[in-house]
């Protein structure tokens, strides 16, 4: 039997590749226990891991700013190759290479039938939606791994149709798992169209993800801001304008030297909780972001935030942050009729899209988020430049495959 490897989180700061079981086709204790579903599991699949993506969600993990308990398994954004069926998988073979989106969904429940699997209702018994490696997510191993099980997997595993161009196109193929639809998701659900001016929040991977999106649906001019010059540049790199908060200034003045006028269309945020203020001197502020993007988004404007935000955080500034209670200006958003839409992207709404636009070449997100192959055993490395804001997004290649 094959050994297994993953990461895992060691506390604040501190993540190691550890020895672990192969997996099986079983499902999580904690899913069986909450929910009394059988544990076998012959609707999934083994993969062997093709590559898997460090996430800025992994990130604030390890800096300590969430609940996780030390020997958290790490990693949501996988791609693999089918290695192991079960006996109830019909529509996939052995050596299809997949994406698999971070949502873990039935394919079964009210909220999966209705394409919203971020919340299925039959993957976590503490809440609605579920992510391999992730706090309060259902117990399911992460997938920064040599293997790793996905359950449901005709409903799961979105398959790429050639296997030889899936290989030869896999760093943008792996930002299916996550980042690409988040970032989609973050402007489609902001109203971008043909010739928005949009404002993205966060030149991190998730913001040049949103940035590459509202190009491809049509926006005229993209701005992206951000406090480290090298992500701003990364931005800059494919057409987009920048704005460098750590600056003096305010926001819609800059945003008015850019345009013409000082707010947008459509506006993301690309943060979420770890926000902090504009200017030189700025500290932590959690709804910081929250509040720009009101102030720059136009009346009736839409406001994606693919961000995330938590409802634990043990380094939050207050007490009223450590439970994700937050000083947003409610008051102005609705003042200016705003649409708002938070939460988990479901991957699935946008995957199998957005697989086709990489193939045709439309959408060279690999490129534009600057992604940096390293080793399984890099990761730990990998974790510590990300978090000292290096612009580039760390795809592991546990096996050597991309490379090759």
């Amino acid at each position: 039997m094959a050994g297994n490897r993953v990461v895992v989180y060691q506390g604040p700061g501190e993540v190691s590749v550890e020895s672990i079981d192969y997996p099986k086709l079983e499902l999580p204790d904690d899913v069986v226990t909450g929910t009394g579903v059988k544990r076998s599991a012959p609707h999934g699949v083994i993969l062997k891991v093709v590559s898997t993506n460090i996430c800025g969600s992994d990130q604030h993990m390890v800096r300590g700013r969430t609940t996780a308990p030390v020997g958290q398994t790490l990693g949501h954004e996988i791609t693999g190759e089918v290695i192991e069926m079960g006996d109830d998988v019909l529509f996939l073979n052995q050596g299809d290479i997949v994406s698999v989106p971070f949502n873990i969904a039935c394919g079964r429940c009210e909220k999966c039938d209705e394409r919203q699997t971020g919340v299925c209702l039959n993957v976590n018994p503490a809440r609605p939606g579920a992510a391999y490696g992730y706090v309060d997510m259902g117990g399911w191993i992460g997938g920064q791994a040599d293997y790793v099980f996905v359950p449901f997997a005709d409903f799961n595993c979105l398959r790429f149709p050639d296997r030889d161009q899936a290989l030869e196109k896999i760093k943008d193929l792996t930002m299916l798992s996550d980042i690409l639809p988040t970032g989609y998701h973050g402007a489609y659900t902001a109203g971008v169209t043909t010739g928005s001016t949009v404002y993205v929040a966060g030149a991190g991977p998730v913001g040049l993800a949103a940035a590459t999106s509202a190009q491809l649906l049509g926006a005229s001019v993209v701005i992206v801001g951000d406090m480290i010059e090298e992500r701003l540049a990364q931005a800059r790199s494919f057409g987009c304008e920048t704005i460098n908060l750590a600056e003096p200034g305010e926001l819609n003045e800059k945003i008015a030297d850019i345009l013409g006028e000082p707010e947008v269309d459509a506006a993301v945020d690309a943060v979420g909780f770890e926000a902090v203020g504009s200017g030189p001197d700025a500290g932590e502020q959690p709804a910081a972001v929250l509040n720009d993007i009101m102030n720059a988004a136009k009346v009736g404007a839409g406001l994606g935030i693919p961000g995330l935000y938590v409802t634990g955080d043990p380094g939050g500034v207050d007490e009223e942050a450590q439970i994700g209670s937050l000083r947003v200006r409610l008051g102005l958003g609705w003042a200016k009729s705003h649409r708002f839409q938070t939460g988990q992207c479901p991957v699935k709404r946008y995957n199998r899209g957005l697989m086709k636009a990489i193939l045709a070449d439309r959408v060279p997100i690999a490129r534009n988020v600057n992604a940096q192959v390293i080793s399984l055993d890099d990761a730990p490395e990998g974790y510590q430049q990300f978090d000292r804001g290096a612009a580039k997004k760390f795809v592991i290649d546990p096996h050597g495959m991309l490379k090759a």
